[in-house]
């Protein structure tokens, strides 16, 4: 399925095959010599991230993505830990010793509900459930690939230090960063690198918004609909009156507020009263309190409509995360390792298969060549979306990355972004990303000055005295949170 289209988008880039540039100069530029490590591991890991792509594992359920990166390490000399956290996908891979210890973070799991082969159009897989429209595959691959490159210039230059490999599962919603984090598996990392697929090439020191998000089970009295409706008493009914309130709710919250819900259960047939119905709640702000308070409203919603329809309501806090915690120093020295990497040139056949998947995104897409650049560097600039990164980054200093691994204008969490994540559009933009999380790791190790300003930078913005606290409190990881009721 994917590897017909990744050919006919460049055979020799699908495979990976790459001309590698070994020079004197390599020899001497520690940065030049991660990145021609990169390009030389450029087909394996071309490899597994299309096998990820076609696994498309949701949530706490990634257990061959998760098996596929841990080879790697393993087969490149890293230590691995598997099941950390008490979670069976989550991992921690280990290399070297003493101080600094930075750490690269790897996502791996798929979105529920969005299929679609890699082709420009329309094209969903009724085989599949789910769908890599994060670029996640991506993700995962090319943190591996970036810290194994790491580990050999670390080798071959006799250099103390550690670096490690963080497997993380279920981003999207589940939270595995918010309870390895809380387990403490981050607390004597000095760094920690992370980046993400995108649509854009950018190193800018962002944030993100804080989330709460939880299942409301309503439990009513089944009836005949038509027959017997004084006997029934619809769940249903109950988690429409919640959402009607919530949704009043909305005019009374502040500016920067997001709510968003899906009933993923709501009956099997109109002529019976249904027992039992179940809607997930997203909250977020840019305040984790706010978060917090926005939350506990939606619950006081759910109580009232049972009480308002005589149902009984259950519900279950399945996911709390931070907002990103910037750290300027880090992303200045990321913005110049991303520039001097460079941004994404298309072939011919990309620049074709891309400007099919352009038509399908409207007149307000930006301009193929865009993938090539690499944006301006910005200061603290506002994010829409929420990511349990945000976690790891209030108990240690960390920075992240964007690539061009869709078409540029591509929205995530689309069909388009899932076509573009299955070929060698994707792949580029996955070598860009492990190139520079590579250098920035060079210079850490290289550069005690830039560790000492970002950890100063980090302690200011978290302010004297604090202490994480995790908005999931002391709740078992929600492994089973993408099974359906």
């Amino acid at each position: 399925m994917t590897r017909t289209s990744c050919r006919a988008l460049g055979h020799l880039l699908c495979l990976g095959a790459v001309a590698a540039v070994p020079s004197s100069l390599i020899a001497q530029d520690p940065k030049a010599r991660v990145s021609d490590a990169v390009e030389r591991a450029h087909a394996a890991f071309s490899e597994t991230a299309l096998r990820i792509w076609d696994l498309a594992e949701v949530g706490y359920q990634e257990r061959e993505s998760s098996a596929l990166l841990q080879r790697h390490l393993r087969d490149a000399g890293f230590q691995v830990q598997s099941g950390a956290a008490n979670i069976p996908t989550a991992f921690v891979a280990t290399y070297g010793q003493g101080g600094p210890v930075l750490g690269i973070l790897a996502e791996f799991d798929a979105l529920p509900g969005i299929t679609q082969d890699a082709v420009a159009e329309r094209k969903p897989l009724p085989a599949k459930g789910a769908g890599h429209a994060c670029g996640h595959h991506l993700f995962g691959a090319g943190s591996v690939a970036a810290a194994v490159a790491v580990k050999q210039w670390l080798a071959q230059a006799g250099r103390p230090g550690t670096i490690r490999v963080y497997g993380t599962p279920a981003e999207e919603g589940g939270g595995g960063k918010v309870y390895m984090t809380r387990a403490g598996l981050f607390d004597d990392v000095d760094v920690v690198l992370h980046w993400h697929a995108g649509d854009r090439n950018i190193a800018s020191a962002s944030s993100s918004l804080a989330n709460m998000s939880g299942k409301f089970r309503f439990h009513g009295l089944s009836a005949h609909a038509s027959a017997a409706p004084d006997r029934g008493r619809s769940a249903l009914d109950g988690v429409e009156a919640m959402n009607a309130m919530v949704n009043m709710m909305r005019e009374h919250v502040p500016q920067a507020s997001r709510i968003h819900y899906v009933i993923t259960k709501g009956g099997e047939a109109p002529n019976v009263v249904p027992d039992f119905a179940e809607v997930y709640y997203y909250a977020r702000h840019p305040d984790p309190e706010q978060v917090r308070s926005i939350y506990a409203r939606i619950g006081k919603a759910a109580e009232g409509a049972a009480l308002g329809t005589e149902t009984r309501v259950e519900h279950e806090l399945i996911n709390g995360v931070y907002a990103i915690l910037p750290n300027e120093a880090l992303a200045k020295a990321m913005h110049a390792n991303l520039t001097r990497v460079g941004g994404v040139a298309y072939t011919e056949q990309e620049r074709a298969f891309a400007a099919s998947i352009r038509e399908t995104l409207g007149t307000t897409a930006p301009p193929l060549e865009t993938a090539a650049n690499i944006e301006d560097f910005g200061y603290e600039r506002p994010g829409s979306g929420s990511t349990d990164v945000g976690d790891v980054s209030w108990v240690v200093p960390t920075v992240g990355l964007r690539t061009a691994t869709w078409v540029p204008g591509t929205p995530a969490h689309s069909w388009q972004a899932v076509a573009a994540g299955g070929t060698t559009i994707g792949l580029k933009g996955m070598q860009v990303a492990a190139k520079t999380l590579a250098m920035t790791a060079v210079d850490l190790f290289t550069r005690p000055a830039l560790l000492s300003e970002a950890k100063a930078e980090f302690e200011r913005r978290r302010g004297p005295g604090f202490r994480y606290v995790s908005l999931v409190g002391d709740r078992p990881p929600p492994l089973d949170y993408r099974n359906t009721p």
